[in-house]
């Protein structure tokens, strides 16, 4: 008997394979059977609204400008568009390229049917130009939304004592607009292109750039659009101005003769005197 119980042992673990084998063997084949069955879920296309050319900020919508393109419905953002008629009037708040999708979060409020700067401008705010130079205009640089410092240098009155002053009465303004117009200063003069620079300002601000553009010379210093920091001036003046980047005063002299510097020690030995300078 002792002889026989490796082949016994032998045998059952064969048995036990082989009925392993067989229900794994059938659990795959019902896997493989319902897989097949199943439907495969597939992405329909859907048609939404784009821009078929590039449309600037404030520009109203016609349906020229648009167009219906396919999308594959799981990389639709929320707030797009399916239908020209839905649509209608609205005046888009950003620029749009060519095929951008386009959406809820780019239009202007319902009911806003005028299109331009009126549209894109803050309802409890409004919209104020100034004239501007190159050098006033940071040399042409200064594009729709950047964020400017509104400066102004105020000369004093005639017959008055004074200095210029110089102070930041707006920071971190937006810029709705940039552009430029013909003005004649004089009956036989030609009309000369003007650069004009549309703000954005609270009612209070206005009154100040009006003030400030009727009494001295503004200034716009444009912001990195990262810098949102609100920083508070005391303004200069020729005397601060004359008074800054000063050299250091000469270190004071110690005991020194005739302007020079150091200590001298007289040393006496007998009859005999030596001068030593430190």
């Amino acid at each position: 008997m002792k002889r026989y119980r490796p082949l016994a042992f032998l045998g059952a673990a064969l048995l036990l394979g082989l009925i392993t084998s067989f229900f794994v063997f059938s659990w795959l084949q019902n896997e493989k059977n319902r897989l097949m069955a199943a439907p495969i879920p597939l992405n329909k296309n859907v048609q939404v609204l784009v821009s078929n050319a590039d449309l600037s900020w404030g520009t109203k919508l016609t349906p020229e400008m648009l167009q219906l393109q396919e999308f594959p419905s799981g990389a639709i953002p929320e707030g797009h568009f399916t239908s020209l008629e839905a649509i209608k009037d609205r005046v888009i708040l950003v620029d749009l390229k060519r095929n951008e999708l386009l959406l809820e979060s780019k239009l202007a409020p319902l009911g806003t049917t005028n299109g331009g700067v009126a549209a894109v401008t803050d309802p409890n705010k409004r919209a104020m130009s100034v004239k501007v130079d190159d050098v006033i205009g940071v040399a042409g640089f200064i594009k729709p939304n950047d964020r400017v410092d509104v400066m102004v240098t105020i000369e004093p009155e005639a017959g008055k004592q004074g200095h210029a002053m110089a102070k930041m009465i707006l920071d971190n303004v937006r810029v709705l607009a940039a552009g430029t117009q013909m003005e004649r200063k004089g009956k036989d003069e030609e009309p000369k292109p003007v650069q004009v620079i549309t703000v954005e300002v609270a009612v209070e601000e206005a009154e100040k750039l009006a003030l400030a553009s009727t009494q001295g010379k503004l200034r716009l210093a444009l912001r990195n659009p990262l810098n949102s920091a609100r920083v508070l001036t005391k303004g200069a003046n020729v005397g601060a101005l004359m008074s800054s980047l000063r050299p250091k005063p000469a270190p004071k002299s110690h005991g020194g003769q005739d302007g020079e510097d150091g200590i001298r020690v007289e040393i006496i030995k007998g009859d005999v005197r030596k001068e030593i300078k430190f």
